[in-house]
């Protein structure tokens, strides 16, 4: 059902019985090319669907090259830290690890200072796949910066940076807040 709202557009459009909080004007109005969660996000979703392309080619998946990544910065963690550094379900992961240790990419050990728990680290095969890992981001990398001055890709890593950090550190503090805001 077509939503109809006022004719000077200052009450919200009906869609589906529900209120639109957008219509035409506004969505004409807001220049989504120049909004930076726009922009960040798709510039963040082509680079990473150029690199799923080139991994492809190498018969890698960017899951696996995520796991690889981390685990190589990370030796030794376990599969729920890992799970954690990676944002995702430790179920996810455990079978990730598992087809990886079947390939010979990743190795458990145990853990000395728990018997239950399993570390992770890459074997001596998992190496060169790492290696092609760094350099096909290397190669995207290049492609998605074209163009652009060292100069440039300085200030933008510098930017980032601090806007990572900005949202870090309000998700920190909000997060300690809910803690002991929430029980007081």
């Amino acid at each position: 059902m077509k939503g109809l709202g006022c004719k000077d557009c200052s009450h919200p459009r009906l869609v589906d019985h529900k209120p639109a909080y957008y219509n035409r004007r506004m969505l004409t109005m807001h220049d989504f090319e120049r909004s930076f969660g726009f922009m960040l996000y798709e510039a963040a979703r082509l680079y990473g669907k150029r690199f799923d392309q080139k991994a492809r080619a190498f018969g890698l998946s960017r899951a696996q090259c995520r796991v690889l990544f981390r685990l190589a910065v990370n030796e030794g963690t376990n599969q729920a830290r890992l799970a954690e550094l990676l944002e995702l379900e430790p179920i996810s992961i455990a079978r990730m690890v598992d087809r990886m240790e079947q390939a010979g990419w990743v190795e458990r050990r145990p853990d000395p200072a728990d018997k239950r728990a399993r570390l992770l680290y890459l074997t001596t095969k998992a190496k060169p796949i790492f290696e092609r890992i760094v350099a096909l981001g290397a190669e995207t990398r290049g492609e998605a910066l074209t163009g652009i001055s060292q100069a440039d890709r300085d200030r933008m890593i510098d930017l980032l940076t601090q806007v990572r950090r900005n949202l870090s550190e309000r998700g920190a503090a909000e997060a300690e807040h809910d803690k002991t805001g929430a029980h007081t």
